[in-house]
């Protein structure tokens, strides 16, 4: 259990620390020093940098993932509200980080595909999840007739995905919710209208 904690402690604070600071700025003893661990429990865990790279890439897609579908399978919810509730959650989680941060998948996507293929490959991975998650849940929506039936979910999912970054990337750059508050308006009173 000890291991298992001080792996998690590794991987939470360099979570946070590449979060704001990106993975390239990141230096192994930063993550180490906010962790309170020593240099030879990061190499008993990772075998360096970009392997820890890679396991925090599975860190946020489990956690992104236990998200979607706390959220993406609630009971006694039509799966439009359901859809809409995902999206405001992380809505108030990106106002209460002050509009910084964005998308931790997004980002690293931003910094890191085009350098190193491994990590491209497990963040196209991780989207596609994120993706299968909102399609099911469009499916379902489909199937009560609560979104025009020529919607097709999986390819819907991905545009709302798609734009979703895209907004994400704006509330950043504009410090504002204003994005994430068109993206809302824009596929639950037009898109997905029936």
């Amino acid at each position: 259990m000890a291991k298992e904690t001080t792996k998690f402690r590794i991987l939470t604070e360099g979570a946070r620390i590449i979060h704001q600071k990106g993975f390239n700025h990141t230096g192994i003893q930063e993550i180490l020093d906010a962790a309170e661990v020593p240099k030879g429990s990061f190499y008993f865990y990772f075998k360096n940098k970009d392997d820890f790279g890679l396991q925090l890439i599975d860190f946020y897609t489990q956690f992104i993932d236990s998200m979607a579908q706390s959220q993406l399978s609630l009971t006694g919810k039509s799966p439009i509200e359901r859809l809409r509730g995902f999206f405001r959650s992380m809505m108030s989680a990106a106002e209460e980080q002050g509009f910084k941060g964005g998308c931790p998948i997004g980002n690293l996507a931003q910094e890191m595909a085009d350098q190193n293929e491994a990590f491209r490959t497990k963040m196209q991975e991780a989207f596609r999840r994120m993706s299968r998650n909102i399609a099911q849940c469009l499916k379902e929506a489909r199937e009560l007739k609560q979104v025009r039936q020529s919607l097709d979910p999986q390819e819907t999912a991905d545009f709302l995905l798609n734009s979703w970054e895209g907004a994400l990337l704006r509330m950043k750059a504009e410090n504002s919710l204003e994005p994430l508050l068109v993206f809302e308006n824009m596929v639950f009173n037009s898109l997905l209208k029936p």
